[in-house]
């Protein structure tokens, strides 16, 4: 039987629902090949450029016994039996930006945005949230928890939260069903910690300071579950390696590694939270490996890492997106995980939301970083305003969603729809399956869900309708992508 949507008509600035009834026909690893597709039905799910299409239904196949390809035909082969990394989830970052602006919308702006997010019926079914310890770029100014020089910690309180990020920060959980896993990173240490008393403009973390900075995040994940909201883990520094014009840190490697090894993984234990997932890194793939290979080849820093986190912003002008370094990773380190921490298209205009390379190049990242082995890939802001805002630097960005303070609507961007393409479809637990693409024309990956449905994303970057093979094993259907468009294949 088959995984079914009835779509409605659609738009490209209001949101689409979706009624989603869901069956599927139970399958064991172990069974043949044939015994995947053989007597099933294939539906595709499709967001094209140039079109009214998103996340529509565009047509149901069904698998029948395939032939050898030919030399030059374009072909996508999928190989059941070969699976890979289990899959964690997909989410954005509920930020003091986006909860500002959520609070400036109509009541029923705010329930369509968290049904939008949250809802895997009704919307693309996020799994997973970043937040910010205490302020970050994105927020209307620069504040911690605590009085300036209060090393004793004992003034510390997150009041500030309480106004707008905790409340979306619980709607956001109650929409996804009750259970929304939620990491957190600082973006500073406060100013007196820091060698330039400062908490933007870079600076480094004083040694004087190190035991109460890492007491600091455990008072964070102590009070945000006093307010009935887990966290899942934590980032040690968001871009260590990045002096910003905003809230910023420096470690080397390291820095990072002892701070890890001597104070923030034995704080974390110490106080109760040694199940508590701790990411390193951070930052970009560019030198992923050098600060995967300083952390954990030390035994006594590893044994607190659950993995290393990842950014998209380090060659993209140059078009190199580094995939490689995350494959090296894996390979390097197996029993750690990769996860994608943060990516956002830069220098927002309001007459680019439906510019359809922010669109691409989110399809890239997520198909070639789920490749290399991420297990979870996590979107900047979920929300922002019709500037691109808040922003207390003036770093205006675009989200996949904006929200007009002045109007009240919603702006949905082909971002959304393109997350969509994997957060509606592919569900925590599920595992990556063995695919590849015969041209380089189409990108593609494929994941197994617990329920034993199958979710293949292919994305066409090119200028060219392309017709394609899609094979699974000795069986297969002739298919056809639009240009620059995605599509889902629910089988």
């Amino acid at each position: 039987m088959n995984r079914i949507i009835k779509p409605i008509s659609l738009s490209t600035k209001l949101f689409p629902f979706f009624l989603l009834a869901l069956t599927t026909d139970c399958f064991s690893a172990e069974t043949q090949a044939d015994a995947y597709t053989e007597g099933r039905t294939l539906s595709v799910y499709l967001t094209a450029s140039e079109t009214e299409q998103r996340l529509a239904l565009s047509g149901t196949h069904r698998f029948s016994p395939g032939d050898q390809p030919t030399e030059g035909e374009v072909s996508v082969f999928v190989n059941p039996n070969k699976r890979f990394q289990e899959f964690l989830g997909i989410g954005g970052a509920i930020t003091d930006a986006s909860a500002e602006v959520f609070a400036r919308l109509p009541e029923e702006k705010q329930a369509e945005l968290l049904r939008a997010y949250y809802d895997p019926k009704e919307g693309i079914g996020y799994t997973l949230a970043r937040t910010t310890i205490h302020s970050a770029d994105f927020s209307s100014g620069s504040y911690t928890y605590i009085e300036e020089g209060d090393a004793s910690l004992e003034t510390f309180s997150i009041d500030h939260d309480r106004q707008y990020r905790i409340p979306l920060i619980k709607k956001a959980i109650e929409a996804a069903g009750g259970k929304l896993p939620l990491y957190a990173s600082p973006w500073s240490p406060p100013a007196f910690m820091k060698d330039n008393n400062n908490m933007l403009n870079g600076g480094k973390l004083l040694p004087e300071f190190r035991a109460a900075w890492a007491k600091y995040y455990t008072l964070f994940i102590k009070a945000y579950e006093a307010e009935g909201i887990p966290i899942w883990g934590i980032t040690i520094q968001n871009e260590p390696m990045a002096v910003q014009i905003w809230e910023s840190s420096i470690y080397s490697a390291g820095e990072e590694r002892d701070f890890l090894r001597d104070h923030l993984g034995p704080t974390m234990a110490n106080e109760g939270l040694g199940d508590k997932k701790i990411i390193v890194w951070d930052h970009n793939r560019d030198l992923i490996s050098h600060r995967a290979n300083t952390i954990f080849e030390d035994p006594e820093a590893a044994k607190y890492a659950w993995g290393i986190g990842f950014h998209w912003y380090e060659t993209w002008a140059g078009g190199e997106t580094m995939h490689e370094n995350l494959r090296n990773v894996a390979r390097s380190f197996p029993d750690k995980k990769l996860i994608f921490t943060e990516g956002t298209n830069e220098k927002f205009s309001a007459d680019r939301y439906q510019y359809w390379p922010n669109a691409e190049r989110y399809g890239r990242s997520m198909i070639n970083d789920f490749n290399a082995g991420t297990v979870a890939w996590t979107d900047w802001n979920i929300l922002l305003d019709q500037n691109g805002g808040p922003n207390h630097v003036g770093n205006f960005c675009f989200a996949p969603v904006h929200g007009d303070t002045e109007t009240g609507e919603l702006i949905y961007t082909p971002t959304y729809y393109y997350i969509g393409h994997f957060s509606k479809f592919v569900r925590p637990g599920a595992r990556m399956l063995s695919t590849t693409t015969s041209r380089s024309h189409l990108l593609a990956t494929s994941f197994i869900n617990p329920d034993d449905s199958v979710a293949t994303i292919v994305m066409n970057q090119s200028d060219m309708e392309i017709p394609y093979n899609f094979i699974v094993e000795s069986s297969e259907i002739q298919l056809v992508i639009p240009a620059h468009s995605m599509q889902t294949l629910v089988w």
